[in-house]
C-alpha cells in the first residue's frame, strides 16, 4: 500500500527548523490577527449588516479566509494562522501552511493524475510540490463591497500523466447577515446567540481548447479550514447509516496510522473526532457515506461550528490522493477532517490546529463548462442549552453527547 496523506503535514518537520522570527504580539483577538497580518499582507476585512460578524480575506494567499469573529475587533479570532511563517518572509519547499479557514486548493494530490507530481517521479516527499497558483501566487482581486470579495487566478497545471489544463478559478466570498444565514442553516437559532457566517462560492472553468476526461484525469476543487484547537474540541461528522457490504467502511482512518479507540468514536450515525491539535490523525467520509455536513464543538469556548457544502445528489466520482499509482483514482473522500500534533515523538507540530475539509466531484469539463463548489462556515457562541437545539439538528448529537462522546 502507497500512503495516503495529505501531504503538506509533513512539512511540520521543515518548521521545526525555522529559525526564530519575530512573530508580532500574540494578540487573539481578530483586531490583533488583522493588525499582524496588515503588517505582511493587504487584508480585505468584510462585514455583515451588524458590523459584529467580520472575515478577514487575504487577496496574496490564494484568497483565503484567514479568520472570523462574531464580536467586531474585539472578538475571539476562529481561524488558525501561521504567525511564525508569515513573520519570517520565507518560502518553504513543497508547501506553505499559512493557515485560514477556508483556503482554496485543486485535487488530486496523488497516483497518476496527481498535479503535485511532475510526470515519471517517485511518490515521495522530496518530489511533491504544492502548484504555486494554490501555494505562493496571488490571486486577483476583481471587486469588494462591504460583504464581499471577488477573486480570480488562470492557472497552467499539468498532472503526472502529462495532461496539462488551463484553469480559471472564480471565488466570491460573501458574509451573511443574520437572516440569510438562518435561512441556511436551517436549525433554530435563539437571538442572543452570536454568529459569524461566510460562504465561499469556488468555481472553476476549463479555459483550454481540450476537454477534461477521466482516462487522462480530472481535477476537483477542495476547500480546507483550520481551525484553533482546545483540549476540549469534538469534531462531529454525521453520515450514512447501512452495511458496509451495501455502502463501504463508514470511515478511512488509516491516513497517518489507524486513529486510537480514544480519539474516534462511531455510533448510529455519527462519529466523534478528537480536535485537541495533541495527536496527528486524519478521517475520510466517502461520497456513499457523507452528507452535506460537518462540523465540531468546542466545550471551552462554547463555540459551535457547521460547515456545509454542495454535495450532488448521485456523483460518485471524487479524485484519489493516494501516493502510488491507483487502481480506482476516482474512489476519494468527499469530507476529510485533520487533527494536528507532532509527527513523531518530540518533534513539533505544524500548528497545533482542526482541520474540516471538503470536495467536489471529480470534474469531467468541455471547453468553456465550469463546476461549481460551494463551502460555508458558521461560528455559533453561546450558552449550551442555546446551542444544543442547533447541533442536534444539523449534526444528530446533543451538547451533552458531544462532549462525553471521547473517553
Amino acid at each position: 500500500m502507497g500512503v495516503r496523506t495529505m501531504g503538506f503535514f509533513l512539512v511540520a518537520v521543515a518548521l521545526a527548523g525555522c529559525a526564530p522570527t519575530d512573530s508580532g504580539t500574540e494578540d487573539q483577538t481578530f483586531g490583533g490577527d488583522v493588525a499582524f497580518l496588515q503588517k505582511h499582507t493587504e487584508v480585505v476585512v468584510l462585514k455583515d449588516s451588524s458590523g459584529n460578524g467580520q472575515v478577514a480575506v487575504l487577496p496574496a494567499m490564494q484568497g483565503r479566509v484567514m479568520t472570523s469573529t462574531t464580536g467586531g475587533p474585539g472578538g475571539s479570532s476562529f481561524g488558525w494562522i501561521n504567525r511564525e511563517l508569515i513573520a519570517s518572509g520565507e518560502t518553504l519547499a513543497h508547501m506553505n501552511p499559512f493557515g485560514g479557514e477556508d483556503r482554496f486548493w485543486i485535487g488530486p494530490e496523488g497516483g497518476q493524475f496527481s498535479i503535485f507530481f511532475e510526470k515519471g517521479v517517485p511518490f515521495d516527499l522530496d518530489h511533491w510540490q504544492t502548484p504555486a497558483p494554490i501555494d505562493t501566487e496571488p490571486f486577483e482581486l476583481v471587486s469588494k463591497s462591504q460583504d464581499t470579495a471577488v477573486l480570480r487566478r488562470a492557472m497552467k497545471l499539468s498532472n503526472y500523466s502529462g495532461t496539462a489544463f488551463d484553469v480559471q478559478v472564480d471565488r466570491h466570498v460573501l458574509v451573511l447577515d443574520r437572516e440569510q444565514a438562518l435561512a441556511r442553516l436551517g436549525a433554530p437559532v435563539g437571538p442572543s446567540v452570536k454568529m459569524v457566517a461566510f460562504e465561499s462560492e469556488n468555481r472553476m472553468t476549463n479555459v483550454g481548447a481540450e476537454p477534461w476526461n477521466k482516462q487522462t484525469g480530472l481535477l476537483s476543487i477542495w476547500i480546507l479550514g483550520m481551525f484553533n484547537p482546545s483540549p476540549q474540541t469534538t469534531l462531529v461528522i454525521p453520515f450514512q447509516a447501512g452495511a458496509e457490504n451495501e455502502l463501504g467502511p463508514v470511515v478511512n482512518d488509516a491516513y497517518f496510522g489507524k486513529v486510537p479507540a480514544a480519539r474516534l468514536v462511531i455510533r448510529d450515525g455519527v462519529l466523534f473526532f478528537s480536535g485537541d491539535g495533541q495527536y496527528r490523525s486524519k478521517i475520510g467520509l466517502s461520497p456513499q457515506r457523507a452528507t452535506d455536513v460537518a462540523g465540531s464543538y468546542d466545550a471551552a469556548g462554547k463555540v459551535l461550528t457547521i460547515v456545509q457544502y454542495n454535495k450532488p445528489e448521485g456523483a460518485s466520482d471524487y479524485v484519489n490522493s493516494m501516493w502510488e499509482l491507483q487502481d480506482a483514482p476516482y474512489s476519494g473522500d468527499v469530507i476529510n477532517a485533520y487533527n494536528d500534533g507532532p509527527p513523531e515523538p518530540g518533534a513539533k507540530p505544524m500548528g497545533p490546529f482542526y482541520e474540516l475539509e471538503t470536495s467536489s466531484p471529480a470534474a469531467a469539463l468541455a471547453p468553456g463548462q465550469s463546476i461549481v463548489h460551494t463551502h460555508r462556515t458558521f461560528h455559533l457562541v453561546g450558552d449550551e442549552a442555546e446551542l444544543d437545539p442547533i447541533a442536534q439538528a444539523l449534526l444528530g448529537a446533543s451538547i451533552a453527547e458531544i462532549v462525553s462522546a471521547l473517553p
